[in-house]
């Protein structure tokens, strides 16, 4: 018999690919799917039954449900920024002590800072593919509309197609915007001087001449036109379309965009099938200006809001089943959350309702209410985690910072602190208790509220510094400002702070007190302790949403064309 003679070079290169395929294989890939302003009490697999969710039910019935699954912040900026670095946003500046806490500008300088580290960039260390198709909402620029110095790129990103801020009432004609400066303007304090003054001029004290009265209003006049034309230039510099660095919209349309959307994201599946891969899929739906495909116009009872959820659904379904396809289900894990609860005072310039449900939570986005806050949290990985089960436990989206970390194969960096926990145990049954036994909620930099799961207890108390002044008052929102504001003349500050026993009363209607609850000062003592440890591990940083941070700079306008010509 003939023996057959392989080179020595050969023989080392077989030994090198059948050492590394199995390594390559054991690594997971990872879709991470984050829905915009969906409430909890949206999904069917979270009770609700008038709106069809059959795709992200399926993800729930061969998954785990989390039910007590908390966003680390009530705004989309901060509450992202949270979830890529598995930090509070008061840690790497991504919060500030102006309203309204989140960017409005792509021309803002300020984003989440470079020497943050997300679990994009530890992917991308590992081997992965990496891309964000969808909303960043994380800053641009820095110093020149071209440095893209907070682009997703430079955060471990290797494709972005997607919108670098969000997607505003201004980036959809007949919606109205978010620009409501009108509703901020301090007409008491106006109505006051004008009424001193004319009662002073009346009595002699003082003369008004009509020169200055002719140039108070002349001023007025041209403000008030500066404004106007300022809402209207807005969706050209705000509503922006990328693809990497490229802008390829402005402004875009937006009917088609989750569809488009979806598709890249099935083309980035199917192009790096073989090799693993990191796909964030960052919708834009479910937050105003809403909208939906035609396929999915009508398709609801509750109008445009519930055509939206359809849409993001089937969008879900196309990525599961491309999954399916390529015989990838097995080894990916799948996660679909929300970046935090839906916005209750979304009404639109019609009169017509676009905001979601939070169900049994009060309240909604922008504050620390349970239902601004308590989002859904589903995770899927078929042989890995134990189908159709259900966590009960406190858990965080900071959690999918060392959970997408440790299975890539790489550790949690040692030099910051991370305050997320992996999930892997708990989802896998191995143990039955989070790692959490504090979670600390912040509005803007505020630190407002704690939540405390003792060990060997049920119950899990939280206790409130200040809660916003709802408008009205009988209601569980602030329609007067359209979202809810930290400042001390928009909340009201408590002494003792409120406390409440989320395991009795999830829904927060009745304060415990002394009588109520023998251990009221020694519960809310040990949440004191834990809130100034808490605080003494937070290092001061630059807020990267101060008042110049957050303004709108010109030479930080990213443009198709040229400012002249409104960048179209």
């Amino acid at each position: 018999m003939k023996s057959t003679w392989l080179p020595p070079s050969l023989l080392l290169l077989l030994l090198e690919v059948y050492c590394a395929s199995p390594r390559e294989s054991s690594k997971p890939n990872f879709v991470l799917m984050m829905v915009d302003d969906l409430g909890i009490g949206d999904l069917g697999c979270y009770g609700n039954t008038t709106l069809r969710t059959p795709s992200i039910d399926r993800l729930a019935q061969e998954g785990v449900k989390l039910t007590h699954h908390i966003a680390a912040a009530s705004l989309c900026t901060p509450s992202r920024a949270a979830f890529l670095t598995g930090r509070y946003p008061i840690r790497s500046g991504v919060a500030g002590r102006n309203r309204p806490g989140v960017f409005l500008f792509n021309a803002a300088s300020g984003g989440l800072p470079s020497q943050e580290v997300t679990f994009a960039k530890i992917a991308k260390q590992q081997g992965y593919e990496t891309a964000l198709i969808g909303k960043w909402h994380l800053g641009l620029n820095c110093e020149r509309s071209d440095d893209h110095c907070h682009h997703p790129s430079s955060h471990g990103f290797d494709y972005f197609f997607g919108i670098p801020l969000t997607n505003l009432r201004d980036c959809q004609p007949g919606h109205g915007t978010v620009f409501r400066i009108h509703k901020y303007l301090p007409y008491r304090t106006f109505g006051v001087v004008l009424v001193t003054a004319a009662l002073l001029h009346r009595s002699g004290i003082i003369t008004i001449r009509r020169g200055w009265v002719v140039s108070l209003l002349s001023l007025a006049v041209v403000v008030a036109g500066l404004i106007a034309g300022f809402v209207q230039i807005v969706p050209y510099f705000n509503c922006v379309l990328m693809r990497d660095h490229m802008v390829v919209e402005q402004p875009y349309a937006s009917e088609n965009l989750t569809q488009r959307m979806t598709h890249e994201a099935v083309d980035f599946i199917e192009r790096n099938s073989a090799r693993p891969f990191l796909l964030f899929f960052s919708f834009l739906q479910v937050h105003t200006a809403m909208f939906a495909s035609a396929a999915f116009r009508g398709t609801s009872g509750h109008g445009i809001y519930g055509d939206a959820v359809h849409e993001v659904d089937w969008s879900v379904g196309q990525i599961l089943e491309t999954l399916d396809r390529l015989q990838l289900s097995e080894n990916t894990l799948v996660y679909l959350t929300s970046d935090q609860g839906a916005h209750l005072e979304e009404i639109s310039a019609s009169g017509e309702v676009h905001r979601g449900w939070n169900g049994i939570f009060k309240a909604g986005k922008s504050t620390n209410w349970e239902g601004g806050i308590r989002v859904p949290g589903i995770l899927r990985w078929p042989g890995n985690i134990p189908g159709g089960r259900k966590v009960d436990e406190p858990t965080s989206n900071m959690d999918l910072f060392p959970t997408v970390v440790h299975l890539s194969g790489a550790s949690v960096p040692e030099d910051r602190e991370i305050d997320g926990r992996d999930l892997m145990d708990l989802l896998q049954g191995k143990v039955q208790r989070s790692s959490h036994e504090f979670l600390f909620h912040y509005c803007n930099s505020y630190l407002n509220a704690v939540r405390w799961h003792p060990q060997n207890s049920s119950s899990v108390w939280k206790a409130f510094y200040f809660t916003p002044d709802f408008y009205p008052e009988n209601e569980t929102a602030c329609f007067h400002t359209h979202v809810c504001f930290c400042t001390p003349d928009y909340v009201t500050f408590h002494h003792p702070p409120l406390l409440f026993d989320l395991s009795r009363d999830p829904s927060e209607t009745t304060p415990l007190t002394p009588d109520t609850e023998p251990d009221f000062n020694a519960i809310l003592a040990v949440m004191e302790e834990a809130a100034e440890t808490h605080q003494r591990s937070v290092k001061p940083v630059e807020s990267q949403l101060s008042a110049w941070n957050v303004m709108w700079k010109p030479w930080l306008q990213p443009c198709r064309s040229t400012l002249t010509q409104l960048c179209q």
